[in-house]
């Protein structure tokens, strides 16, 4: 039996969305702390910087010679959030595709065919399950935003909330052949985290996680899950979840050398003993406007493509 190594729970491959006509969005707005509506920019300067900042990010990660499949938004329809797709599709080492179902009306139409058609006719998924008819009844689960799959033991983690349903979780851990591990997740002033990847981050190489964030009754569930699979993740407090230290992701480049992708504004708000304990180098970049307007940082914003299952 093959053992799997660290880099085969990696990804080596990254979709992401160019905005277009990037904003706030009141769809979401009332489940999504992170958002802030009172920056003293108009809609036209919000986009354009926007733009640049998702542009300069791009050129970072090519920089380091990370491949990235780039997509540009559409004109129409109008999508404020197109530039955070982990949402509404995710890649599976197994050859899966999972189209996933989103709370905000105008964020289903984010789904695009031709991003769907080409990937599929690029990388040959064996599979695509496609649960965004569990919109027409209520239940959300947006991608890799309500699930963190720890890949390597084949555990996914779920804060529950408005966005991200028990019952589909369950049925997309099935699809997976995964572990749920679900729990209740809080900001201090009682509203539920809407998505589980900004309290924690989840690879081989270097994890991460909020505990103070976690219902107390729950949070033995998620530390023994944690402690089976041997992760030692740096403890964030939730000062700095609100800074996006949770909201990162690890990529390999085109060479298989792992990087910590994350915001300049995450990995400022990290100790000097929590940067010490970041094994593999880091990108960093600045987004502030997608990230105050948008709510959503580095993480995000990155469709993650495993690609393994055609090697």
């Amino acid at each position: 039996m093959s053992t799997k190594t660290k880099n085969d729970c990696t990804a080596s491959k990254l979709l992401m969305i160019r905005p277009h006509s990037f904003g706030y969005n009141e769809e979401t707005s009332s489940s999504n702390a992170f958002q802030m509506s009172n920056v003293n920019l108009d809609a036209h300067d919000i986009s354009q910087i926007a733009i640049k900042e998702f542009d300069d990010l791009i050129h970072v990660l090519r920089n380091h010679e990370i491949e990235v499949i780039v997509y540009e938004d559409t004109d129409h329809p109008h999508t404020p959030d197109a530039v955070f797709p982990n949402n509404w599709i995710s890649f599976h080492e197994d050859g899966t595709m999972i189209l996933y179902p989103m709370q905000a009306k105008n964020r289903r139409l984010e789904r695009r065919k031709d991003i769907i058609d080409f990937l599929q006719a690029t990388y040959h998924f064996k599979s695509i399950h496609d649960l965004s008819h569990y919109e027409s009844k209520g239940k959300f689960l947006e991608g890799t935003g309500s699930i963190v799959f720890d890949h390597e033991h084949k555990i996914a983690y779920a804060a529950l909330s408005i966005r991200t349903d028990k019952d589909v979780f369950h049925e997309c851990c099935d699809i997976l052949g995964y572990q749920p591990i679900s729990f209740r997740a809080y900001h201090e002033n009682g509203l539920p985290v809407y998505h589980t990847n900004v309290l924690m981050h989840i690879n081989p190489f270097v994890s991460a996680i909020c505990l103070d964030m976690i219902y107390p009754d729950d949070r033995s569930i998620v530390l023994d899950a944690l402690s089976r699979s041997r992760h030692r993740p740096i403890v964030l407090s939730e000062q700095q979840v609100n800074n996006f230290a949770g909201n990162m992701l690890v990529v390999l480049n085109t060479v298989g050398i792992p990087f910590l992708i994350g915001s300049k504004k995450g990995f400022a708000s990290l100790t000097k003993e929590q940067v010490k304990q970041i094994p593999i180098d880091i990108i960093q970049f600045d987004i502030p406007i997608i990230e105050s307007i948008g709510g959503g940082s580095a993480r995000c914003m990155m469709a993650e493509i495993h690609t393994s299952h055609f090697i």
